[in-house]
């Protein structure tokens, strides 16, 4: 919660913004919004009432609260709305910005989540570290095995069982605008370069090594998952010289972009598009000499303290009905090929959503070893102190 208006002090204007646009672009939920805005009240006593919800398509018992960990501007709010109004279980939205924030939650214990949304290089590290459930599918009906695209899912399974489904895939690229920056720009090269000169204070890096890490490597001309510590030292070398020059290091880059306050940032899929749709100057570049792609699942933590709860929300997710509203609202591109055929034509042609092949070409999935690599961790623990 914002500290414009923690400790039940009126909420700011600015703080109000700040809410509204999270709500806008999907961070958090209705519910959420109307709770810190205060416009909630008469919505809580109505929903108070008899007969507000149905729980008549749910045979279990899914008690009346669960909470999701997930992405920044990742989802459509009307999806966990029209969930709570079909089940009665109201859904409290985690954001995180890395996978490592993610890790450390659940291996902390008690993380409260019964759903949560990893990254595939990290799902052999939760089973390894028996941290997630083996889903059973006969609780989610909606998935099909037989309509998933190979190319982006195999890494829920492992040794033959399922232990994540996927949400959808994308890539790693920058966003830029085109208003300010009229230099063309087709790499990550290019992007830490500008960042040094015409977009000097206005370019942002994610608070999260494997890509921030990963396209400095790749700047280079080496590999986005080298964790050698001859490549780590160039890297760092590269994002130390780099700090001075930012606007920012975080994940949640959007609130920065449309306000033009900042001008480039590193940059995932869904955002890109987002942008790009209400702001058509904020150009979203794929790097001609590498980065990432990149497939989200869903998965239920060993711990999860409403498991009933996280298999009926992962079912509705699954529904190709919904599934096609939370990716025109996302802008990622999907994994099913039941959801690809209710998508309407504009979004199928968009070169953000579905690059070209020859865009796809250079870029490659994360590697599991960078996610715990200690050599990693303590260089963005440096850069982000320096």
């Amino acid at each position: 919660m914002s500290k414009d208006y923690k400790d039940n002090l009126p909420i700011t204007p600015r703080a109000f913004m700040e809410e509204f646009m999270r709500l806008k672009r999907g961070s958090v939920t209705r519910r959420h919004f109307l709770g810190v805005t205060g416009l909630g009240v008469a919505t809580g006593v109505m929903s108070g009432f008899p007969g507000t919800f149905s729980k008549s398509a749910y045979a279990a018992d899914l008690g009346t609260r669960m909470s999701i960990a997930t992405w920044p501007n990742y989802h459509d709010p009307a999806t966990f709305e029209n969930f709570t109004a079909a089940t009665g279980v109201a859904v409290d939205v985690n954001v995180f910005g890395s996978n490592e924030e993610m890790l450390a939650k659940l291996q902390a214990g008690a993380s409260g989540w019964s759903l949560f949304v990893p990254t595939n290089y990290t799902i052999s590290t939760y089973h390894k570290l028996d941290l997630i459930e083996e889903l059973d599918l006969s609780k989610l009906p909606n998935f099909s095995s037989a309509t998933e695209n190979p190319r982006f899912t195999k890494e829920g399974q492992i040794g033959g069982k399922t232990y994540a489904v996927p949400k959808n895939w994308g890539t790693t690229g920058f966003s830029v605008n085109t208003s300010k920056i009229k230099t063309k720009l087709t790499s990550w090269k290019d992007f830490f370069e500008i960042i040094q000169t015409e977009a000097d204070g206005r370019g942002m890096v994610h608070d999260y090594q494997l890509t921030t890490i990963g396209s400095a490597l790749v700047s280079l001309g080496l590999d986005f998952n080298s964790i050698k510590p001859e490549d780590l030292a160039k890297a760092e070398e590269l994002l130390i010289k780099v700090k001075p020059h930012l606007f920012a290091i975080n994940s949640d880059y959007q609130p920065s972009m449309r306000s033009t306050d900042a001008w480039i940032t590193m940059c995932w899929t869904n955002d890109g598009d987002q942008m790009n749709r209400d702001m058509p100057e904020i150009a979203y570049v794929l790097g001609k000499d590498g980065g990432e792609i990149w497939t989200d699942y869903y998965a239920i933590p060993k711990d999860a303290p409403n498991k009933a709860a996280g298999y009926a929300l992962l079912n509705f997710l699954m529904d190709p009905k919904v599934a096609v509203k939370e990716h025109i609202a996302n802008g990622a591109p999907t994994t099913d090929s039941r959801v690809m055929s209710l998508l309407p034509p504009e979004v199928t042609a968009d070169k953000i959503v579905y690059p070209d092949e020859a865009a796809l070409t250079p870029l490659e999935f994360g590697a599991a070893v960078t996610l715990t690599d200690p050599g990693r961790a303590e260089l963005m623990a440096r850069f982000k102190s320096a």
